[in-house]
């Protein structure tokens, strides 16, 4: 289990994450939703360790986050962070020789499926071809967790669709997969459980199958109703 504990985190007078309690359970694939500025991405940042939170803690198999829970959780971000020199193949040498759970054939396979060379250099690649890089280097990685923040941006609707089942069928049925999007219709058939965030706080956490038989409300509709209305539920 991923369970985070009244975590807070602040950046200077801002609360980035305002006590913020949920429980991530492996075989599960959460969607992470809020706008802009809401936390989620800070929330992600301390789920794998690379921040740490202000109170609270975020404990992964009853274990604080860190050094030792980085080796099972697989982190994406929205920042590029590989080197300009580097080509798409140099990129899977550069995670396998930092992860221990790098798979070298599974990153070849993924590659094959995003239509991504070994030899273009990650410089030329488009925003869609680096967000196709991403998801592929990090879902080569044999993990029990993946954190997928943004992970659609700049990929055109066709190719989406692919790309979204490529996830699900790679990250498998035991991981915890947890996506975050401004996509809310891209989520709506990966997903069975949806996490909402406002200004830093949790305001809903939900199995969607359950809300939709309750109320009768897709996720859409009610990231809708949550947003547009600025209801807590």
């Amino acid at each position: 289990m991923l369970e985070s504990k009244n975590i807070t985190m602040r950046f200077g007078q801002k609360t980035a994450v305002d006590g913020v309690t949920t429980t991530l359970i492996p075989g599960h694939v959460y969607a992470l939703l809020g706008p802009n500025g809401s936390g989620k991405t800070t929330w992600m940042k301390l789920a794998t360790g690379l921040l740490k939170p202000a109170s609270g803690e975020i404990l992964w198999n009853g274990a604080p986050v860190g050094i030792e829970s980085r080796r099972e959780i697989a982190y994406m971000s929205t920042e590029p962070y590989f080197y300009t020199w580097m080509t798409v193949q140099d990129v899977g040498k550069y995670y396998d020789d930092f992860f221990e759970d790098f798979d070298p054939a599974r990153y070849a396979d993924l590659l094959s499926r995003m239509e991504l060379t070994p030899e273009l250099k990650t410089r030329n690649l488009s925003s869609g071809m680096m967000a196709k890089l991403k998801i592929a280097v990090t879902l080569a990685r044999r993990a029990k967790v993946y954190l997928l923040d943004e992970p659609f941006n700049g990929i055109d609707l066709i190719a989406r669709d692919e790309i979204a089942r490529t996830i699900i069928e790679t990250a498998g049925k035991e991981a915890i997969l947890v996506l975050s999007s401004h996509l809310i219709e891209e989520l709506e058939a990966l997903a069975d459980h949806a996490i909402f965030f406002r200004e830093g706080k949790l305001i809903l956490d939900c199995d969607l199958e359950e809300m939709r038989s309750d109320s009768g409300e897709s996720m859409a509709e009610r990231y809708r109703a949550l947003y547009a209305r600025k209801e807590v539920i």
